[in-house]
Order: C-alpha cells, then structure tokens, then sequence
C-alpha cells in the first residue's frame, strides 16, 4: 500500500511539473499625448475644435500574448468656431474603459500590439460662449457608452519597463444635449511607460 501511494505521489509531482499554471504578470501604465477631435454635428450645427491633449492611465493583467485591463482616461480640447463663428470654452472627456490587447510575436525586442475596448464617458462642455461677447456661457455634461479601437508598439527600457506609443481611435455613442443628438470622436497619438509588478 505504501508503495502504491509512493508511486500515486511520484506520478501526481511529475504531471505538476510537466503543465505549470498559467503565468501571469501585473502591470500599470500612464500615456500622454495629442489629440485630435472631430467636428461635433447637431442637428446641421457643426462644432470645430482645436487639437487638445489625452492623459490615460491603467492597471492590468498580461498573459503573454494577451493582456487585459481597466483604463481611466481623459482628453480636453478647446473650441474652435461653431457654424463659422469664433468660440471660447472647450470640451473635456472622462472615460472609463475595459480593454483587451493582442501582443504580436514580431521575432525581436519590439513587440506590436492591437487593442480594443469599451466602457462610459462623461462628455462635458464649458464656459461655451461666443468669442468677444458677453453672453452667457453655456455648460452641459453627459453620461453615455464609449468604445475604442487602436494599435501600438512596445519597447523593453528594462525587465520590468516598456516605453509605450500608440495610436487610438476614440468614439462614443449618440447621446442628447441642449444642442440635439450628437456624439464625440478623436483620434490620439500616446507616449507613455508600462510597468510590470
């Protein structure tokens, strides 16, 4: 009987050896950088904004090929003209998003990757009022869906430390203003650090 659980216990060692748990590595991530968003249309009203800037920070899971994580983001771009009139104030973006990321085996240090992901946004417009007047300004948020769709590179600074850039397309749904129905656009180029823990 000994023998038999000697035996029992020697096969079970060798099966935990031979298929070892799934490795996972933790990491945190902070972006910078440009962004560009598109004209807002409201019921045939255009909106034209400068190009502003998008800070974006994580926490995630990496599983070797995949990675997941939570992304809290936000991008503030000031107004440009409204129907062809000048505009002070600007509009800022909040989002909360839930990402999935595919690193490609490019055979070298650099590792590519593409990512999607979705989740809420806060759209909120300040202190809008037509340029070199003094009427009242006009001030509006909104809470609605967002999604993104992007593509970028890695490159090991250290074992623990990639440099990040990216590029990412963000969107959200249709969603009702003083203004009518609209959404929010903006494409994005990023600079940031991946940290694994």
């Amino acid at each position: 009987m000994k023998k038999h659980l000697s035996l029992l216990a020697a096969i079970l060692a060798a099966g935990s050896f031979s298929t070892p748990a799934l490795a996972v590595d933790h990491y945190v991530s902070a972006n910078a950088g440009i962004s560009w968003m598109g004209d807002v249309d409201a019921a045939g009203d255009k909106a034209k904004l400068k190009a502003g800037y998008g800070l974006l920070g994580a926490v995630g899971c990496d599983y070797g090929s995949y990675r997941f994580e939570a992304e809290a983001g936000y991008a503030d771009n000031n107004l440009k003209s409204f129907n062809g009139i000048d505009l002070d104030g600007d509009v800022s973006v909040y989002s909360l998003m839930a990402n999935a990321y595919y690193d490609i085996d490019a055979g070298g240090s650099v590792t590519p990757y593409i990512g999607a992901g979705v989740g809420v946004a806060q759209v909120s417009g300040h202190n809008i009022v037509e340029s070199g007047t003094s009427g009242t300004p006009v001030n509006d948020n909104e809470m609605t869906l967002a999604y993104q769709i992007g593509a970028g590179v890695a490159i090991p600074l250290t074992s623990t430390v990639d440099l990040d850039a990216r590029y990412r397309y963000f969107a959200t749904t249709d969603f009702s203003t003083d203004f009518g129905n609209l959404n929010v656009d903006s494409h994005n180029l990023l600079l940031g650090l991946r940290v694994k823990f």
